[in-house]
């Protein structure tokens, strides 16, 4: 079974274009002009710590979303397709298997106050705070190229820049199923913002890199429970409880809810939400109601070689 028509049927997405100014946290307009392009596996620059990774990235196809317009996405780097960080496949990773090793990545920055405190000051916390939040959150493969802004560490201060990372990069993700720390450099990550001018793409494109297949995460409207994974591996389904590393992984099967098209089972993405650095959701916005055969309301259809789904027609954002 290809994994392009895998992917293409497991992600009910909410794709909206949307210039990505407002909402979803960052906000603001990038300094700059650039757009660095992040392999899975790659430090980039100013990393602020080594890599937490523990298993190796395998980068996927994002076949699953076709232009929903004839030349917009994949002219203009600021217009992308958003979805839902509780929506099912949208991560992955190895069931039973934490993608970083969240523990060394404490030590790493503990090791180092004003790494620590510049981190802190990203994500608006505490610096004695980090180890608390960094273990609140989930560890998950990304299935989709993914645009970001991304933080290095220089002359001892946060440095700020746009990024898109490959499907594949393992990232920790919060209870709304936003990417927060990128693991194979150590990065805080939060929501993108748009570039100024003619965008100038830094680092070496993958081959399956296409402007119009990024997404930008928005976070879900409640607190997630449980994330719905992928493993490519297997090709079978788990869920993972949010702030957990593996341990309580279960096998599931996603399908479409009755009454549910795939083509009507997404919503508009939320606005932006509050950080919260809580490991108990409040929420199961993404738990199906039974490990074995989970009914959601916005879960793929359980039959993997049918066609992907026709997006719902697409507006740019006000």
């Amino acid at each position: 079974m290809a994994l392009g028509v895998l992917i293409a049927a497991a992600v009910v997405l909410t794709v909206v274009l949307t210039n990505f100014g407002g909402g979803g946290g960052g906000g603001g307009t990038a300094a700059g002009d650039e757009l660095f392009l992040q392999s899975a596996n790659s430090s980039g620059p100013d990393p602020y710590t080594g890599s937490s990774t523990r298993k190796g990235a395998t980068a996927t196809t994002p076949t699953a979303l076709p232009s929903a317009s004839g030349t917009g996405p994949s002219q203009n780097a600021n217009i992308v397709r958003g979805v839902e960080g509780s929506a099912p496949g949208l991560y992955g990773g190895t069931r039973d298997v934490s993608s970083c090793d969240v523990e060394k990545q404490i030590r790493a920055l503990g090791a180092e106050p004003d790494k620590n405190k510049a981190f802190a000051s990203v994500l608006g916390l505490a610096p004695s705070g980090v180890p608390a939040y960094l273990r609140s959150l989930t560890p998950v493969q990304l299935r989709l190229d993914t645009r970001v802004t991304n933080h290095g560490f220089r002359d001892g201060a946060a440095t700020a820049f746009q990024s898109v990372l490959q499907s594949g990069t393992a990232v920790l993700v919060n209870d709304r199923g936003e990417p927060r720390v990128r693991c194979s450099c150590g990065n805080p990550l939060l929501a993108p913002v748009p570039l100024r001018g003619p965008v100038k793409r830094q680092g070496k494109a993958w081959s399956a890199y296409k402007t119009s297949n990024v997404v930008v995460v928005s976070p879900a409207p409640q607190p997630v429970a449980r994330f719905v994974m992928y493993d490519p591996e297997t090709e079978g389904w788990f869920t993972r409880t949010a702030g957990t590393t593996g341990g309580s992984d279960r096998r599931t099967t996603p399908r479409t809810p009755p009454g549910a098209s795939p083509s009507n089972a997404s919503t508009a993405p939320s606005s932006g939400t509050p950080e919260s650095s809580s490991s108990s959701p409040s929420s199961e916005a993404s738990q199906p109601p039974s490990s074995e055969a989970p009914g959601e309301s916005s879960a793929p259809p359980s039959n993997a070689e049918s066609p992907a789904p026709e997006p719902p027609a697409s507006q740019p954002a006000s």
